[in-house]
């Protein structure tokens, strides 16, 4: 059974390498990176494993869907449908997992970040 990730989980990883990263976000503002660009980043480097994942869940699920064909009687192991819903139901909750790290990123202050590290 695929378990669909759970936001929390997402979201409380992208918060610790946010916290990690607050040196270098404070860096970049400093020397003149905007909010938006700062929240860009995070949610790309939020997203970034979800698309790994996703790439060789497709991979795999389309292997074990040929090698399960026999066993299936009056269903397409390749429902394209089936396969794309997933994916975006998954790109979804990973999208909305990590808006709210990058959001909290981008609103870092540089002088605070630089003096604390």
């Amino acid at each position: 059974m695929t378990q669909i990730p759970s936001p929390w989980k997402i979201s409380s990883v992208l918060s610790y390498l946010v916290t990690g990263r607050t040196n270098e976000i404070g860096i970049r503002m400093a020397l003149g990176a905007q909010r938006s660009e700062v929240m860009r980043i995070m949610l790309l480097d939020g997203l970034h494993p979800t698309l790994i994942g996703l790439l060789l869940g497709l991979f795999a699920g389309g292997l074990s869907a040929q090698l399960i064909r026999s066993l299936l009687f009056g269903v397409h192991p390749l429902d394209v449908g089936v396969f794309a819903e997933v994916t975006v139901l998954v790109l979804v909750i990973s999208a909305a997992a990590c808006t709210y790290p990058a959001w909290r990123a981008a609103q870092v202050d540089p002088m605070a970040a630089l003096r604390c590290h």
